[in-house]
């Protein structure tokens, strides 16, 4: 039993006071990691390009797939009145990927996995970079960015807690003095747990955030080509090549909800994905979508790109000069594949 001295001295403990300068700890520890963060990617989607492992690609490249990939993001560029961003390949992603970073359009940058160049035609990849390049109209991408920072400062709890049991662990072979190590593993432990729940809702305001950014970009992409078959069938790509839209970079996690695709598909810490079902992505952009994905074996790429359906001829018929208008109104051009 305690006795009335131990008993003050947890009351003490227990006091407003020392949860008052607890919680200013914890809140200033979040702050801390978030700034850290935010000032390590702050040079924009570069970093976050270096990051995932991305290669630089090279404007004089004479491979066919990348050469195909630069015309399609400077067409893209042009039709979105942009200036035409870096454009980086993911070297070791076999999956079917791609992301836009950057706090704007100026230090923006295109992420591409091995996948894309390997599985997707001309359309698709067309349909691909439309969707990235709404993400930076929209101004997704500067959200995005904000996002990695906040999470990470509360995943710093949970990490200063796993530092903690690390030292414990250590402590441990070097003395035979227990009770500091109980003491550090049990603060270690709480800090876990605290940090892991706030990332369980940062985790839900992500997931919740961008699956509506998702399906916008998706609407976005059919109206900047014009196209829906193209998105459309890169989505069913992705649901019937072995690697799907999963990207194996360790750092996968930090920025999956800049992906094109799930890029967590299949993980454990993608209980609350950041995307929709891809079969619901589908649907809303060809409604005729039956739900099966056909295997996809050839990563050649050699298959032509689909024709697209020409629009029905207009009859030549005279127009009275009464009825001309004096301003016709030009129609909008269209990307067709070179």
């Amino acid at each position: 039993e305690w006795n009335a001295q131990e008993q003050g001295a947890l009351a003490a403990k227990l006091s407003p006071v020392w949860f008052l300068w607890v919680s200013l700890g914890t809140i200033g520890v979040i702050a801390a990691g978030s700034i850290y963060k935010t000032s390590e990617i702050a040079a924009g989607g570069e970093t976050v390009a270096l990051m995932l492992g991305g290669r630089l690609l090279n404007q004089q490249t004479r491979n066919r797939a990348e050469r195909q990939l630069l015309n399609v993001v400077e067409e893209m560029a042009i039709a979105s009145g942009t200036a035409v961003p870096p454009v980086y390949v993911l070297d070791r992603e076999e999956s079917i990927n791609a992301f836009a970073a950057g706090h704007q359009a100026g230090d923006a940058v295109i992420g591409v996995s091995r996948g894309c160049l390997e599985y997707l035609d001309r359309n698709e990849l067309q349909g691909v970079m439309a969707h990235e390049f709404s993400h930076m109209l929209n101004g997704d991408m500067r959200m995005n960015l904000r996002l990695i920072g906040i999470l990470h400062g509360i995943l710093v709890i949970a990490l200063i807690g796993y530092f903690l049991m690390r030292s414990m662990v250590y402590a441990s072979h070097r003395s035979d003095k227990k009770g500091g190590g109980i003491a550090l593993l049990l603060i270690g432990v709480g800090l876990i747990i605290i940090g892991w729940v706030g990332v369980f809702f940062g985790q839900l305001i992500k997931a919740a955030v961008s699956r509506q950014r998702e399906y916008l970009a998706d609407a976005s992409a059919v109206q900047f080509t014009r196209y829906p078959a193209g998105i459309a069938g890169a989505l069913k790509k992705i649901g019937g090549v072995p690697a799907t839209s999963h990207i194996e970079d360790p750092h996968a996690s930090e920025v999956s909800h800049m992906f094109f695709g799930d890029a967590m598909v299949g993980s454990f810490l993608n209980a609350f994905g950041t995307h929709p079902p891809l079969g619901e992505r589908i649907l809303r952009i060809d409604p005729s979508f039956d739900g099966k994905f056909p295997r996809q074996n050839d990563r050649s790429n050699a298959s032509p790109p689909q024709k697209r359906p020409s629009p029905p001829r207009l009859q030549r018929n005279p127009v009275p000069p009464s009825i001309r208008s004096p301003n016709p109104v030009p129609a909008w051009p269209s990307i067709q594949p070179a």
